[in-house]
């Protein structure tokens, strides 16, 4: 996407999570931000007072993101018809081989930033924790409403989730390359047996008519 044409504080936002989200957020220096999104330094400060600014701004607009990408992705794979159904877990494991297939994968952004900055920039932890709150509840809304431990299942589908993205991190070099791929499909696979295994356990405890 050509970015020239937006206002300057939405270029330096959308390089900045680019660069963030691709190379790290420490590793990513301020007149690097700077340089790539065609901002002076006045301008960008006036946007962003410091690169903690900055770091709460990517989260906030990664979170919106991805959470849109991840709700179209169930709904493609046919959520709202099989919301409800005890198998509908399963479509996490689609939603998530096309996520690690896609050459832009680094791994959750959220997970990413927790590892690098833990505490150190203010708000970044709470995010992190919202983001997966939301994460849980759209998977929530997957599960049968009457299902024993509604919650709890979709907290273990989550973790479940969060693993496999791990896994598909840990992959030699990037998305497409050989390794990458080769981790990407153990971790599809691992989810899969996980994600039915809470399956199986939904119908097992509904008690029979």
């Amino acid at each position: 996407m050509d970015i020239s044409a937006l206002p300057a504080r939405e270029r330096i936002l959308l390089t900045a999570h680019d660069l963030f989200y691709a190379d790290g957020i420490r590793a990513t220096g301020i007149d690097r931000v700077i340089a790539a999104s065609g901002v002076t330094k006045v301008t960008f400060y006036r946007h962003f007072p410091s690169k903690d600014d900055l770091v709460r701004a990517f989260l906030d607009h990664r979170h919106g993101v991805w959470m849109a990408w991840f709700v179209d992705a169930l709904g493609r794979r046919g959520a709202h018809e099989r919301a409800g159904d005890a198998g509908a877990l399963l479509l996490l494991v689609d939603v998530m081989a096309e996520w690690f297939a896609d050459p832009a994968f680094r791994g959750c952004a959220f997970i990413n930033s927790t590892a690098e900055i833990g505490a150190s920039v203010e708000g970044a932890a709470q995010r992190a924790r919202a983001h997966k709150r939301e994460m849980v509840e759209v998977i929530a809304g997957l599960l049968p409403a009457d299902a024993p431990a509604r919650m709890a299942l979709a907290q273990a589908a989550a973790l479940g989730v969060d693993g496999a993205i791990v896994k598909a991190q840990t992959g030699a070099g990037h998305a497409g390359d050989a390794g990458h791929a080769a981790l990407a499909r153990e971790a599809v696979d691992d989810l899969r047996r996980l994600l039915q295994a809470l399956g199986a356990s939904i119908v097992t405890s509904r008690p029979s008519a």
